[in-house]
């Protein structure tokens, strides 16, 4: 990561929170900074749970209680216990709160057309290109990536996903007891890892490890939600894995997949794996794949 390539980030930061107003105190015209407006504008007609609020928005607990404080204060918002579980908050809009989030959303698409109105079509076309790109990318790096127990609440989440969307693409269906690693807890130490990718605190996709010390590592169950996809998560989680593989002192990566899973194949070949002859008896699979480290 080059020095000028930081500079940019910064410069096109402060260029965008002067462009969107972040910096003033009354955002869109109104009594509230931008911190206000948006936690208004994401408990939406609908309500949202705070703890949800917290994960989307990456905020911490106590900024976003005083915020929520002074949205009650102003009578925008009602925070109670959940009605299916009192231990979870909730946060709905006042009749008042639903008058001004319709305020919010009116001015802030008068905001967004003053954005474009003094350019041309052409660097309007250009500007709007660009912010598209900008906003996967940043979306992109939004994504956190940590070694995960298979067994928690997203570990089996992803899981679940992926044998789903097994069952649906190979020929022959999917069943995880007649896979060759019918058994999470091989993902998990000492004899492996277990990788989930989060994006807003909500699980997005998962990669595990099995370690065969002196032999070539093992990568199973590379999954990426279809929402999150096109965003480099999977090469993200492959580059990750071979690290860690790597760092155990495996000297190559191994794999295998199934013919129907052509992005996979596409991406193991491109990301520098060659084909080699079977090296498990795992029966859904048509392709086995090294990779030396």
């Amino acid at each position: 990561m080059e020095q000028v390539q930081i500079a940019q980030v910064r410069r096109f930061n402060r260029v965008a929170t002067e462009r969107a107003g972040a910096l003033s105190e009354q955002f869109l015209g109104r009594k509230r900074p931008l911190g206000e407006a948006r936690i208004l504008w994401e408990i939406g007609r609908d309500g949202a749970d705070v703890r949800d609020l917290r994960a989307r928005l990456g905020l911490d607990s106590g900024y976003l209680s005083r915020m929520l404080r002074a949205l009650e204060a102003d009578g925008l918002v009602v925070v109670r216990p959940g009605a299916s579980d009192g231990r979870v908050r909730r946060a709905t809009l006042s009749p008042r709160g639903k008058q001004e989030w319709d305020e919010l959303e009116s001015r802030s698409e008068a905001l967004a057309a003053s954005v474009l109105e003094p350019l041309s079509e052409r660097q309007e076309r250009e500007l709007v290109a660009a912010m598209e790109t900008v906003e996967r990318l940043l979306t992109a790096s939004l994504i956190a990536v940590e070694v995960e127990s298979p067994r928690s609440a997203a570990g089996r989440w992803c899981l679940e996903q992926y044998f789903r969307e097994l069952n649906e693409r190979f020929d022959t269906g999917f069943d995880p007891a007649q896979s060759s690693l019918a058994d999470a807890s091989e993902m998990a130490g000492p004899t492996g890892l277990f990788l989930v990718a989060r994006l807003r605190g909500a699980p997005a996709g998962c990669g595990g490890l099995i370690l065969h010390s002196p032999a070539p590592a093992e990568i199973k169950r590379m999954w990426v939600a279809p929402s999150v996809r096109g965003l480099g998560l999977g090469r993200r989680l492959l580059a990750e894995l071979e690290k860690r593989a790597h760092a155990s002192g495996a000297p190559a990566t191994r794999l295998d997949t199934n013919h129907n899973l052509t992005e996979a194949i596409s991406m193991y070949r491109s990301s520098g794996y060659e084909e080699i002859p079977r090296f498990n008896d795992e029966p859904y699979a048509h392709h086995w794949f090294e990779k030396k480290l």
